[in-house]
């Protein structure tokens, strides 16, 4: 690994650039390229980057390390579950959970509903297990199967564009559970999120915002890479923010476009 200046050292002053993982550092559940990884580090030596993404550590390790290099040494922050489970310099910081909001029988309740839900589906191109996973901080609903394969994943991407089953699936939850306080978040090609209102990619701002009492830097120039930025998209809260700068990209490649003319890397 390259040594990096201290981050209130770096040459672009008071700035930090976040990433959406999934479409934006990489294709869809796929490893990140060696090119990204260079402009990333091009990038690092300039000013803070982290990612946010709502997957667990774990994926994010797949996609964006190597078996020899932890992703928490890759960025200044990992905000991994949307910031809930968050890592600055490589070192862990406070973690919240989703099951400790919403409380055990309230989680079953929805849960259950889920299933049932996606029992009753009509034309899904394919059922693959792994219906809810559930992390630190949401769960995450997919009507294929978080086990589908590369070309089941695309065919479901495509069906669903065609029936909106996730839209439609996520309007009957809204109605169903409207008193719990639950936002659902339709991102990646098979599945949404569902976590507390707030806890949206948002969340990982407030560890940039401490920043200012752990090392003294206030970034006033947050920028952040999404290609889910529209309304409904599980980048849309964050890319909108006001204390953001938003980017909306359509892939690596145009994200790593984006970069050098943003920063010349």
């Amino acid at each position: 690994m390259a040594a990096f200046t201290d981050l209130k050292d770096r040459p672009v002053k008071e700035t930090v650039c976040l990433f959406d993982v999934d479409g934006t550092l990489t294709p869809a559940r796929q490893a990140v390229s060696p090119e990204m990884l260079q402009t990333l580090l091009n990038l690092r030596q300039k000013c803070a980057i982290g990612f946010v993404g709502g997957s667990d550590l774990i994926k994010q390790q797949e996609q964006l390390g190597t078996p020899s290099t932890p992703v928490t040494s890759m960025f200044d922050f990992c905000f991994a579950e949307n910031g809930l489970t968050a890592y600055r310099l490589g070192q862990p910081l406070a973690s919240t959970s989703f099951l400790q909001h919403l409380g055990e029988a309230n989680y079953q309740k929805l849960a259950k509903f889920c299933l049932r839900y996606i029992s009753e589906l009509e034309g899904l191109p394919a059922m693959r297990g792994t219906f809810i996973e559930f992390r630190n901080g949401m769960i995450n609903v997919s009507p294929v199967g978080r086990n589908a394969s590369k070309t089941e994943r695309d065919e479901y991407e495509q069906w669903d564009k065609q029936s909106g089953c996730r839209t439609k699936f996520v309007e009957v939850l809204r109605k169903e559970f409207q008193d719990l306080g639950l936002t659902y978040s339709i991102g990646g090609q098979i599945s949404f999120d569902v976590f507390p209102n707030g806890w949206d990619k948002t969340y990982c701002l407030r560890h940039i915002e401490a920043e200012k009492g752990i090392s003294g830097i206030d970034y006033k120039h947050i920028h952040f890479f999404g290609d889910k930025s529209f309304k409904g998209g599980n980048d849309y809260e964050i890319y909108e923010d006001s204390r953001t700068i938003g980017h909306a990209v359509k892939g690596p490649e145009d994200t790593m476009r984006q970069l050098k003319e943003l920063f010349q890397v």
